[in-house]
């Protein structure tokens, strides 16, 4: 599958804090990793968190206001590091009829990953209704970045069940909304890495894949090596070792451009890359396979 690889990334855990957590500082508006939360709002329950728009705590020492919403989405946020997406949907499906894009995103973050796991009927089924709640999210809000960044992983997947044709038919929106999300968020290094992998699978499409594009298109989506380069190393840049994954389409592209001296060297961080999960073993059995063979 064209991005069968790079739509997986966003589970990893340094990414899942990364994906907005709310920033509990009202005047700053700055973002903050889940593990800046204090435990005991971690406590509060279920119960407590359906007055989702009240007040939970002020620190007069820092003038902070932290409400239930945010309390809820932090737990959503701390059940996703955990792998826990069935919780996630059981949490927030209560809500969203609420119209909150910030329940919504997750929602749909939240039946993707579950997809994974699900019967093929199931997982088509979940896809769909991710679709539909990303796509109510960005109808609510255009400028907000996670939003954009899960529809171009939503739409790829939906396009999926409809064929090679339909989902080649789909790579400029795909792309269009990477792209909205970068312009949202330019420092964000998973967006990058997803644009290196468009470019990258773009560029090494197979000859058949480039007729059908030819069909569709006319004039079929081009890119090269150079450029999906460009952004796996403006990712690593922003975040260096964020991701098994980055490195390692580092060092394909290297070699795709005959620069085996780069290739090597990341080649090299993608094998001892620590393995956290089934992914992160593949794509370091990868990495070794590679080389194997220079």
């Amino acid at each position: 599958m064209i991005f069968q690889r790079f739509v997986h990334f966003i589970s990893n855990r340094r990414i899942a804090q990364k994906a907005i957590a709310y920033s509990v500082n009202k005047s700053s508006r700055q973002f903050c990793t889940i593990e800046n939360w204090p435990k005991r709002l971690f406590l509060i329950s279920q119960f407590s968190a359906m007055s989702i728009w009240g007040l939970i705590k002020k620190d007069p020492n820092e003038n902070t206001i932290i409400t239930a919403k945010e309390v809820l989405l932090a737990k959503a946020d701390a059940l996703f590091d955990q792998g826990e997406y069935n919780k996630i949907y059981e949490l927030l499906n209560n809500y969203r009829d609420n119209r909150d894009v910030e329940i919504l995103w997750r929602l749909s973050r939240a039946l993707y990953k579950m997809s994974k796991t699900a019967s093929e009927v199931e997982a088509k089924k979940m896809i769909y209704e991710s679709y539909d709640l990303i796509s109510t999210a960005l109808s609510i809000q255009e400028d907000h970045y996670a939003v954009h960044k899960w529809m171009s992983v939503l739409l790829d997947s939906k396009s999926n069940y409809e064929g090679m044709k339909a989902r080649i038919g789909q790579l400029y929106n795909v792309k269009s909304h990477m792209l909205r999300a970068l312009e949202l968020n330019p420092t964000d290094a998973t967006t990058l890495h997803m644009l290196g992998c468009w470019c990258y699978h773009i560029a090494d499409l197979a000859w058949y894949q480039r007729k059908i594009a030819a069909v569709i298109f006319g004039e079929p989506p081009s890119c090269t090596y150079e450029e999906a380069l460009e952004y796996f190393e403006k990712a690593e840049k922003e975040d260096p070792m964020f991701y098994i994954d980055n490195l390692l389409f580092l060092g394909k592209t290297y070699l795709k451009l005959n620069r085996k001296e780069e290739a090597l060297k990341y080649l090299i961080m993608a094998s001892e890359y620590p393995v956290k999960n089934d992914y992160d073993h593949n794509a370091k059995q990868e990495a070794l396979k590679l080389l194997a063979k220079m």
